[in-house]
Formats: C-alpha cells, sequence, structure tokens
C-alpha cells in the first residue's frame, strides 16, 4: 500500500498546533480521512478542529 505524508493544524488548548503524519492508504482522500480519524481519537476533536492542509505520496520507502 502507498505511504502519504499528510500536513495541516488542529486545535489544542485554544491554539492552533501544527502536525506532519505519514500514513498508508490507498488514495490520498483516504490518507486525508485516515488522519482526520487518528487526531479526532487522540486528541478528542471533532474534524471541524482538524484541517488538512497537503497530502502528497511519499517514493522509495
Amino acid at each position: 500500500m502507498p505511504k502519504f505524508e499528510v500536513k495541516g493544524t488542529f486545535k489544542n488548548d485554544g491554539q492552533m498546533k501544527p502536525y506532519t503524519k505519514t500514513v498508508d492508504a490507498p488514495s490520498e482522500r483516504l490518507a486525508g480521512e485516515f488522519t482526520l480519524a487518528t487526531i479526532g481519537s487522540k486528541h478528542r476533536l471533532e474534524r471541524k478542529y482538524i484541517t488538512v492542509d497537503s497530502v502528497k505520496a511519499i517514493n522509495g520507502e
């Protein structure tokens, strides 16, 4: 399965914090969805407090 690097921000203690995640996913769209689910679950956030700024494929790993 391809790897993707997902970058964005999420709201934590009233401030927007940046994140970078590497996920295995079949497509860019699903990589973003997996990231939203993971961050939302870990930090107990609704999706409206999480933004995905970029998703790009990682080659050669």
